[in-house]
């Protein structure tokens, strides 16, 4: 009877160590499910490809590097085809897999069509794109990597203000939540910058003529002119505005900085203002903690593609990094516990540095926004972002 009994006792000895094995991550000999939603066809297919890019080559570094909680990543990418409907049906086919969290589309109305399915499934969601109604109110499984609308709008206006420049007129894609989100922001804070809008015009993804709109704005009295737009429109607006011969300043924001924008824009884009990431310009950046993380996606991207990463790389590769690091904080691919890492994360990205609170799901200040002229078909930083990006 001693054998059997004493083999009883190794046996029960041992559960602890193979029920630990059993843990919230998984184990380790389980990958680690994360959802990918992009726009990979449809209008906003040219943002999306960048982001699986770039999405991928963290996954690859992070893997190679060992992956989390010693398991390997698992991506699943699903097209919502430019269609808010199709990114609602990728999040609940994600959800049915079994993914430990979703990074979201580029495009802002898909991301908010999905935002109700994400707050009663409870997953944490990485948004990668900057609209404002995604952080306010505070959705408390959401968390947004661009800089949103706002804070955009509000660097824009800190740079008028530091050119003297008080008279704007802003044009905006009306069925955009993202450039809707943006005028919403100039306008809120113009006066606090000592700017009064002029003119406010609006147009439509679909809009290809802006010949009334630019005579309106040459009519009004403005010193400069921002407008907020996502795809084709930017490249159309450029051409145009550079044809009428406008002699007042041109402002695009982060959705046309990229050779996405910049190349089909050709001549026209010489001498437009863009406002991006601080990734985008990260050769002007000093030595540093902030240039090092810009170059761990930029070295490798280059080399890979042939060309830079533009701002939608930059989104990718930040929201894959700032949920690896959640993931890791937390110990656990658990959605609540990473939930709760997030909202005291604090991380140095492409993007800059994130400090997400659980009162600020969008984590970024304006001081990371560059504002930028095109000079020889690059993006080139003002001397007022030259001054500013190194503090």
């Amino acid at each position: 009877m001693r054998r059997p009994l004493a083999a009883m006792a190794a046996f029960l000895l041992l559960l602890p160590a193979a029920c630990g094995d059993n843990d919230d991550t998984g184990g380790s000999s389980e990958p680690l499910k994360i959802g990918l939603i992009v726009s990979l066809t449809g209008n906003y297919a040219p943002l999306g490809s960048e982001d699986e890019k770039s999405v991928k080559l963290a996954v690859q570094q992070i893997n190679d590097a060992g992956g989390l909680l010693g398991r390997q990543i698992q991506l699943t990418v699903r097209d919502d085809k430019s269609q808010p409907e199709q990114s609602v049906l990728s999040f609940n086919d994600l959800k049915s897999a079994g993914v430990a969290a979703v990074i979201g589309s580029p495009f802002s109305n898909s991301a908010l069509a999905t935002i109700p399915q994400v707050d009663r499934a409870k997953i944490p969601y990485v948004s990668l794109t900057p609209a404002d109604e995604q952080v306010k109110p505070i959705h408390p499984y959401v968390f947004v990597v661009p800089a949103t609308s706002a804070t955009y709008a509000d660097r824009i206006l800190q740079y008028y203000q530091a050119q003297g420049l008080t008279k704007v007129a802003v044009a905006h894609d009306s069925r955009s939540s993202y450039a809707n989100a943006g005028t919403a922001g100039m306008k809120a804070k113009a006066a606090q910058y000592g700017v009064t809008l002029v003119a406010d015009e609006e147009f439509q993804t679909s809009t290809t003529e802006f010949g009334a709109i630019i005579n309106h704005v040459k009519s009004s009295g403005a010193q400069a002119l921002t407008v907020w737009a996502t795809g084709a429109p930017g490249v159309a607006f450029a051409k145009q505005y550079a044809s009428a011969g406008v002699d007042i300043p041109l402002m695009f924001t982060g959705s046309q900085a990229s050779s996405l924008w910049l190349k089909p824009a050709g001549p026209a884009a010489e001498g437009v203002f863009v406002a991006s990431s601080i990734a985008v310009v990260g050769d002007s950046l000093p030595d540093g903690e902030q240039k090092k993380a810009i170059e761990e996606l930029s070295k490798p991207f280059t080399t890979q593609y042939g060309y830079p990463p533009p701002q939608f790389a930059a989104d990718g590769y930040t929201g894959m990094k700032l949920l690896a690091a959640a993931v890791t904080k937390a110990n656990s691919d658990d959605p609540a516990k990473v939930q709760a890492a997030f909202e005291g994360l604090t991380l140095t990205t492409p993007n800059g540095v994130y400090k997400y609170t659980a009162t600020d799901h969008a984590g970024l200040t304006s001081d990371y926004i560059s504002i930028n002229q095109v000079k020889d078909a690059k993006f080139v930083p003002t001397d007022w972002a030259k001054g500013k990006l190194p503090a």
